[in-house]
């Protein structure tokens, strides 16, 4: 049996969310009380941040990104999911840095954000998540564990394609 290959240090960060503002936090499986969006690593480092987040959205919420969904399908449109174009770099918490090569102990993480139907079936991938929730936006900001998370979905508004959404 082959060794695991380290992590690659680049990942993405995912903000599901509905036209209301509503986001889909999940609650790690091997960290019970830590809620979080959608994240994940590159699995090569020539793997684009987009195709990333669209395999990640896929593992973790059973959500697939395509470019026609069908009405009643756990799909959402490649349309709805933006490049927000923010990049975090973060120091990675000590208890997941044995995930790493000797002597990384710093992520690049790419903000997306995605918007999907409201109702949409979310399917966890049990072994990374145990629950999820709906909540609103700002609700779910203060839920996240991580700083960044947190930021990002308080910058959700800013990101929508119609600020006129929000009235």
């Amino acid at each position: 049996m082959s060794a695991r290959p380290y992590k690659i240090p680049e990942s993405v960060l995912v903000v599901i969310h509905t036209r209301d503002l509503q986001v889909l936090l999940l609650e790690r499986a091997d960290q019970p009380g830590f809620w979080q969006s959608v994240t994940g690593s590159k699995d090569s480092a020539e793997e684009p941040a987009l195709s990333t987040a669209v395999r990640e959205v896929g593992e973790e919420t059973g959500i697939r990104v395509v470019e026609s969904p069908r009405t009643g399908q756990p799909e959402a449109a490649l349309a709805g999911l933006r490049d927000w174009g923010l990049r975090n770099v973060y120091e990675i918490y000590p208890v997941w840095r044995h995930r790493y090569a000797p002597g990384v102990t710093q992520n690049t993480e790419h903000v997306f954000g995605l918007e999907v139907p409201a109702g949409i079936p979310v399917t966890l991938a049990p072994r990374e998540h145990l629950c999820h929730a709906w909540l609103p936006w700002r609700e779910a900001a203060d839920r996240c564990f991580s700083p960044s998370n947190a930021e990002a979905i308080l910058q959700l508004p800013r990101f929508l394609p119609d600020p006129s959404a929000l009235s």
